[in-house]
């Protein structure tokens, strides 16, 4: 039985829907929004949570779903296909196309959620795993090569690992020094954003930088003919993230990865996720954890998803402290301890 299959079938009874604003600075420099949507079923006393991860936050000030149409009695299959003819995005068309999948992401959450708590239940008992200790990574910018936030945290725990974004503008040193921490597990070259303060112009100077810090996974390089040497000779390190969003998508690489960097919100429903992570494990490709810098809810369900399927993987789903502007004086050390999981998405 497939990991869908398992879910598919639970029922759940939503009476009623509302939605949960949050907003927080991050260590990125931007404020962060997102919407926890909370679904309630009869008598009020259960409710599922899932959060849509949407970037700009004038989708969430438009959010006007007609949430009266998700309500009633469901299988999470049923109220999959019943979102297949839903516009969640109905006053405007959201500024990003990813955003569809993300909030979608959070309204197929709070159902899975809920259901499995109707059900008396939790995700790892459904699975017939237990959660495990979660390895995880900090993931940091480094502006102009500023390695003192790694420093920082390091001395906080010395045994703490990195995800980082490398940019043109590093100078050698910043790179010297990575190196020489050893600390280094993957570096994002981000060459799939289109639109965003983040986006990455392939650049063969830097990814033959960013391949000679020993040992890192290298996320997402664009292939071009001046990159695509430099990748193929490494494709032992290679990983994907922003291009996949499903199984087609993770078919349709141009180079088959190593690694997929899996962020649930990524991939909209719960089937493609579950899917996808099985198409992973069926022709041997690793899959590590991401977040999307959730503020709520969000954040413990990729961690646990993480801990139920990928535990000893570098996963870049650290707690949300770790994104806080300044960094944390006593953050939570890696592994976090396994969750109890005892109902739901819940953590604990």
């Amino acid at each position: 039985m497939s990991l869908y299959e398992r879910v598919a079938d639970l029922p759940f009874s939503v009476t009623t829907i509302e939605c949960e604003r949050n907003a927080r600075e991050t260590s990125s420099g931007f404020e962060r929004v997102t919407t926890t949507f909370v679904f309630t079923g009869p008598g009020g006393r259960t409710a599922g949570r899932g959060e849509d991860v949407t970037y700009d936050a004038v989708d969430h000030d438009a959010l006007d779903i007609d949430f009266d149409d998700l309500t009633g009695r469901w299988t999470l299959a049923e109220f999959a296909a019943h979102l297949d003819d839903v516009d969640l995005f109905p006053s405007k068309p959201p500024e990003r196309e990813d955003s569809r999948h993300y909030r979608r992401w959070g309204i197929e959450s709070a159902a899975l959620d809920l259901a499995l708590k109707q059900s008396v239940t939790s995700l790892s008992e459904v699975f017939g795993i237990d959660p495990a200790p979660l390895t995880f990574v900090a993931s940091a910018r480094l502006p102009k090569g500023d390695t003192s936030r790694v420093h920082r945290l390091r001395e906080r725990h010395p045994e703490l690992r990195f995800k980082l974004d490398p940019e043109a503008d590093w100078p050698a040193e910043t790179f010297a020094d990575l190196r020489e921490t050893g600390a280094v597990r993957i570096l994002d070259l981000k060459g799939y954003y289109e639109g965003t303060e983040v986006d990455q112009a392939p650049d063969p100077d830097l990814y033959e930088r960013v391949f000679d810090v020993p040992g890192a996974i290298v996320e997402d390089p664009a292939l071009t003919p001046e990159t695509r040497p430099i990748v193929e000779a490494n494709a032992d390190r290679i990983a994907f993230d922003a291009p996949v969003t499903g199984v087609e998508s993770a078919e349709s690489l141009p180079i088959e990865p190593a690694w997929l960097n899996v962020k649930p919100s990524r991939f909209g429903s719960v089937e493609s996720l579950f899917d996808t992570i099985e198409w992973a494990a069926d022709n041997g490709v690793e899959c590590y954890g991401g977040g999307q810098f959730e503020l709520d809810v969000g954040r413990t369900h990729v961690q646990l998803l993480a801990s139920l399927l990928y535990p000893n993987a570098p996963n870049d789903v650290a707690p949300r402290v770790y994104n806080d502007p300044d960094v944390p004086a006593d953050p939570p050390g890696s592994p976090l301890d396994a969750p109890t999981n005892a109902r739901g998405l819940e953590w604990e």
